[in-house]
């Protein structure tokens, strides 16, 4: 895997439901290397740290294979790397094959697998639609957030490399898709639970369909 992109988001004020609130979500790319530290990325805003940023949200990594499909659903936005909040735009993130819990050297920092992304209406404002939220849902390719093991810096042109493969097969895909599930996989359930590399309050609002 490669970085394609580095991006930061500057504090950026808009109104919902008739409230001003400040939101990081609107990120663009910048030439130089991102500081990954233990609870976010330096130099990046972000508008709510009881959602994110934090040990197990430090940095959020997205995928260049599906900017495409994107793309051809949104024509008229004003494309550029970040569009989705994401710090760091991958070349070859494959949520379909990346374990949770696994960890990847990136840069110089030393990364952990933790959880995908969740949207929230501050995606709706950056493609101009609430509907967004939906179809990311259904989708399937939320990227990845990961937990910093080891600060270090990230440039464009990096590699992502694994170093340890988790031994849970749980995958940041079936996680995602366990969450939003009506019926819960008891087998992917059951492998969700018993992963210590997601949060501890996820893992225990699962506990409720076993």
């Amino acid at each position: 895997m490669q970085i394609i992109s580095t991006n930061l988001g500057k504090p950026t004020e808009v109104s919902w439901n008739d409230t001003l609130i400040t939101t990081g979500i609107y990120k663009s790319p910048v030439n130089t290397p991102l500081l990954l530290e233990a609870e976010s990325v330096s130099g990046d805003t972000i508008g709510d740290r009881k959602v994110h940023g934090g040990i197990y949200k430090a940095c959020y990594l997205f995928s260049v294979e599906q900017y495409p499909y994107w793309k051809e659903k949104y024509p008229h936005l004003d494309w550029n790397w970040g569009m989705f909040g994401e710090n760091l735009t991958v070349e070859g993130l494959d949520e379909s094959q990346i374990r949770v819990g696994s960890i990847y050297r990136l840069g110089t920092a030393l990364v952990q697998i933790t959880q995908p992304r969740e949207p929230c209406f501050k995606l709706g404002l950056r493609f101009g639609t609430q509907e967004i939220l939906k179809q990311f849902i259904n989708h399937g390719w939320p990227g990845t957030y990961v937990r910093i093991l080891e600060v270090g810096k990230v440039n464009s042109g990096d590699t992502m490399e694994l170093v340890e493969e988790s031994s849970n097969p749980l995958t940041t895909q079936q996680f995602y898709r366990l969450l939003y599930a009506k019926e819960k996989d008891q087998t992917i359930l059951k492998l969700a639970i018993s992963n210590d590399s997601l949060p501890l309050h996820k893992r225990e609002r699962l506990k409720k369909f076993l």
